[in-house]
């Protein structure tokens, strides 16, 4: 065998939106690529905003001295002052550099914190659906995934959530606004939530880690507010990029910001920078450190995205798919009007309509779609939805 088993496995699981993404440069070399659907990818299609590349011209044409060398571990102290400061404002902490590691984005950042927590056989919690790739990092780290289901809309079910955490569990990773629902969880869940973890550190008479994956925190609709986790509960990381809300994903620049009110803070944030060095991350990308410690109050345009949100949810739901309305992030997630979802994706390419089926987010019966597309795809596809509502008889 030329790989391991355990990643022969993964790949097995993983293997989902690679296999729609396949489908789909298929079916755009037969059909061509404006007849067909393709919403299976989470990949930003909307420019940087305008400040970014101000900033990028400044710093091409005076360049600092050693802005290319290694750093810090950490990161740039400035990069995480400016950081910092925001955080400060929105949680009413006293956060500063300290508290803040430079990441090479949320992926890399969840894995920085999972492996300075983890130890062999310690349980990390996930609401399902989640992002397919919590279970890959919390394996990276030999820790085990426990999946707790969420109530109708999506939110935490304390109860089951309460049934879950024992003597072994070491974290909860929560991701609000989520993908793939796009739900955002509000001060009422939060506060419910840093209530039941306090109430249950007590009881194990442990630290238990509350995680929060927050790359689509900009991303939000109807002046939705995603409140601060560092307001609710002590114990609390954070971890996010600036994929989403400055499209820059290919940049890989993200971070991770740690309580000032966490237990061990100082070695908690000894043990992440040396977990970002020994994984090999070593340093988040020098350039785009010097880039983000300016645009920390930016954000791509925000309309672009609920205009794509709108037209799509409200064709879908018209034609009588079920949701959930997504007030977050860039995704739709609805019910399978077939049992097996698996059909239902099947039927779906069938009209060039490409989607992820919610078996690859821990949730079958449901299937995802990403609307960060160009505008004119979604109008392109709206007929193509229409048909297939049509043969499936739904009730418009």
């Amino acid at each position: 065998m030329a790989i391991s088993k355990e990643v022969e496995q993964n790949l097995t699981r993983a293997s989902w939106i690679r296999k729609m993404f396949e489908e789909g440069e298929r079916l755009r070399a037969i059909h061509g690529p404006d007849k067909v659907f393709d919403f299976t990818l989470g990949n930003p299609n909307v420019e940087p905003p305008a400040r970014f590349h101000t900033e990028l011209r400044k710093i091409a044409e005076k360049p600092l001295p050693g802005m290319h060398r290694y750093m810090s571990n950490a990161g740039y102290p400035e990069t995480r002052a400016a950081i910092a400061t925001v955080l400060a404002e929105d949680s009413k902490l006293p956060f500063t550099e300290k508290h803040i590691v430079m990441t090479v984005g949320a992926g890399g950042g969840l894995n920085v914190v999972l492996k300075t927590l983890l130890d062999p056989g310690d349980e990390v919690i996930v609401l399902k659906p989640y992002f397919v790739e919590y279970r890959f990092y919390i394996a990276n780290h030999q820790g085990v995934t426990v999946e707790v289901a969420t109530d109708q809309y999506f939110l935490p079910d304390f109860i089951a959530l309460e049934q879950a955490i024992n003597k072994n569990t070491k974290a909860i990773i929560i991701n609000s606004p989520n993908n793939p629902t796009g739900v955002v969880y509000d001060e009422n869940v939060l506060r419910q939530l840093g209530q039941l973890l306090n109430k249950k550190q007590q009881e194990l008479q442990k630290e238990i880690y509350l995680i929060s994956d927050e790359p689509y925190a900009k991303i939000v609709y109807e002046n939705t507010k995603v409140p601060s986790v560092f307001s609710f509960y002590s114990n609390s990381i954070m971890v996010t990029s600036h994929s989403k809300d400055l499209a820059l994903p290919g940049e890989r620049i993200g971070y991770i910001a740690v309580s000032p009110q966490a237990s061990g803070l100082e070695l908690l944030i000894e043990g992440l920078v040396f977990a970002n060095r020994v994984l090999g991350f070593v340093n988040a990308p020098a350039l785009m450190q010097h880039l983000v410690k300016h645009l920390q109050r930016e954000t791509v345009n925000i309309a672009e995205y609920q205009e794509k949100r709108d037209i799509l949810y409200n064709h879908l739901t018209g034609l009588g798919f079920q949701m959930v309305k997504p007030m977050g992030a860039f995704y739709l997630f609805p019910r399978s009007p077939l049992p097996d979802e698996m059909e239902f994706v099947r039927l779906a390419q069938t009209f060039n309509i490409l989607v992820v089926p919610g078996s690859g987010f821990g949730m079958p019966g449901y299937f995802r779609l990403s609307y960060c597309v160009d505008k004119q795809i979604i109008l392109n596809s709206l007929p193509a939805f229409t048909a297939l509502a049509q043969k499936l008889g739904l009730p418009a």
